[in-house]
């Protein structure tokens, strides 16, 4: 198999080099595009000199299984144009990670509505192979469909969903990243302000979140049974989940991940 990442920024990059490290794809099979030299020496940079890289979109989309358009959703009309000329889809598999551009688009812009497509939506946490990764997909067999989420499962975790729900689950999975972010500096304030040395205070908060999310995940419980484990009659948490409330901490998290998706 493969793998043709068209755009080797930050995103084209971390998924080339975890691909690189799996057991689905060899390194040498992976092509990386950019514009510039310099994003493409960074491409075969920590070991990865197996990874083709390569200024030549047409070039590089030739002889490749599976084609990751990963730039930004305003450069992907132009991107699409360019490579269609060498594209054979009767027998090649696109995928977009381009937030917002729809399957419909994207069949509008290669010209036919039989093409096997994907959009992907990862997290940036990708970069330390623990992204949740969304995959949708349209005209692609059980095999493609499979096949991508193997591939991607190598770099966290990925689940199918169809387009309808892409927005909402990517309020919560990839904008969510940066919610959750937010907290922790809100939370590492806090704990300068009561005496904590600034690193100290984030090591604290970022092993507390982790364990928050892994107890979630191996109990397979609803967050406030996790939640009362811990709160106890005139306790400190009760005393602090009430505070949180009072300021409106649910509300802005709920009004927050609904802005993400409006129009």
């Amino acid at each position: 198999m493969k793998i043709t990442i068209i755009g080797a920024g930050h995103m084209g990059r971390a998924i080339a080099w975890g691909l690189a490290e799996g057991s689905q794809v060899s390194a040498k099979d992976i092509t990386c595009t950019a514009q510039t030299a310099g994003t493409l020496q960074k491409v075969q940079m920590k070991g990865h000199h197996d990874i083709v890289a390569l200024r030549d979109n047409i070039q590089a989309v030739q002889e490749a299984d599976l084609i990751l358009l990963c730039v930004k959703p305003w450069a992907i009309e132009g991107v699409v144009r360019e490579i269609l000329p060498a594209l054979k889809l009767e027998k090649q598999v696109i995928l977009s990670v381009a937030a917002g551009i729809t399957f419909e688009q994207l069949e509008a812009y290669l010209g036919t509505s039989s093409a096997a497509l994907f959009r992907l939506i990862p997290n940036t946490a990708i970069e330390v192979k623990q992204s949740m990764t969304l995959v949708a997909a349209r005209h692609a067999s059980p095999a493609q469909t499979e096949q991508v989420l193997a591939l991607f499962r190598e770099l966290g975790q990925a689940i199918l969903i169809d387009e309808a729900h892409l927005e909402a689950a990517t309020a919560l999975a990839s904008c969510g990243t940066a919610l959750a972010m937010r907290y922790m500096r809100a939370s590492v304030e806090a704990g300068v302000e009561l005496g904590l040395r600034p690193d100290l205070a984030q090591e604290l908060v970022a092993q507390t979140l982790k364990g928050a999310a892994e107890l979630l995940q191996f109990n397979q419980t609803h967050p406030e049974e996790e939640i009362d484990k811990v709160t106890t009659p005139g306790g400190y948490t009760i005393r602090g989940l009430n505070a949180m409330e009072h300021a409106g901490f649910s509300s802005a998290v709920i009004q927050g991940l609904k802005a993400c998706v409006a129009k």
